[in-house]
Order: C-alpha cells, then structure tokens, then sequence
C-alpha cells in the first residue's frame, strides 16, 4: 500500500499553528519572542506533508539559553542547526504526552529576528501566499517528487533538497525585486 507524503490544504493547519502558540506561550512569557507559522501548510491553497513548520524568533543572542531551557521544560530537545546555520532544530523527546504538543506533528526551529534563513522563510511564504502561479507551479513540481519518492518521505525530503532549490531560489529573487 502506497504511503500518502503530501495531502490537499487542510484549513484545520492554522488553527494547529494557533493550538501550538498557545501550548509554547506561556513557558516563554517574558522573552521577548514570538512564533511565524512557515512552510507549505502556511499557505492556503498548497499541498504539504500534514506537519506544521514554526519559527520561534527571538530579537538577542543572549537569549537562546533562556528559550533553549524553556522549550527543555516543554519536552524539547536541542538538535543543533543540523547544517543550517542560524536555525536550530528542537524535537519532542519521545514519551511525553502533552494533550497539543505531542499530538500535533510539527516541527519547531528556533531563529533570531535577522537571521538568513527566518528571512528565506518568510519570503517564500509570502511569495507563495501573493502568487497563485507559482503555488500552481510549486504544487505540481512537489507533486512529480512525492510520485517518485514512491511513499518514502526522506527520500522526497532528499529530492525536494536537490531539484525545489532552483525553484525557490527563483521565488526568493521574485519576491525582493
């Protein structure tokens, strides 16, 4: 039986996004942060692997510490930017059991306000929001490499990382012209 990788539009992903914020607000109260819903399921219209993609971001380096022990006392762990600087990936730690956060299939990354890849995020967000041709487009190129990932999402993870680049780089120049 073939695995589905990516799904139609989900309206339900932003009250998801809502249901998260809430969970992660009040171990941040203080911090001087906030969190941008990012990726495919921020942008209505857009098929997308069913996971929601959060930048938590925070305005001074000084206070990564502070936001790294509060999402630890959530059940986050630390993975480091696994090869994406200024971003650096959190992950549940297995056996939890939160009522939202373990059951909600995100992914949380944590930026600062004028860090590279939280300004790629957004405008290729927004790009896609403003662009129905290049959604179309988007939708159709991530619909070719679900096919021939065959089921397997690392492996469309893998050919999404090689054969999207172009297309997002392009988007990303559109998008500050």
């Amino acid at each position: 039986m073939e695995k589905l990788i990516l799904t139609h539009y989900q309206s339900s992903w932003a009250a998801d996004f809502n249901a998260i914020e809430s969970a992660l607000f009040p171990a941040l109260l203080g911090e001087n942060t906030y969190l941008e819903h990012v990726g495919s399921t921020a942008v209505p219209g857009m098929m997308a692997k069913p996971i929601i993609d959060i930048d938590l971001v925070f305005q001074y380096p000084a206070e990564f510490g502070e936001i790294k022990k509060a999402l630890h006392s959530l059940g986050y762990r630390h993975r480091g930017d696994q090869g994406i600087p200024s971003r650096e990936v959190f992950k549940r730690t297995p056996g939890q059991a939160h009522p939202i956060l373990d059951c909600i299939h995100h992914h949380l990354y944590v930026c600062q306000a004028d860090s590279r890849e939280l300004h790629r995020h957004l405008l290729f967000r927004d790009h896609l929001r403003q662009n129905p041709e290049a959604r179309h487009t988007y939708i159709q190129l991530k619909c070719q490499l679900a096919l021939q990932a065959e089921g397997l999402r690392r492996k469309y993870a893998a050919l999404k990382e090689q054969k999207a680049r172009n297309f997002i780089e392009e988007c990303l120049a559109k998008a500050t012209e």
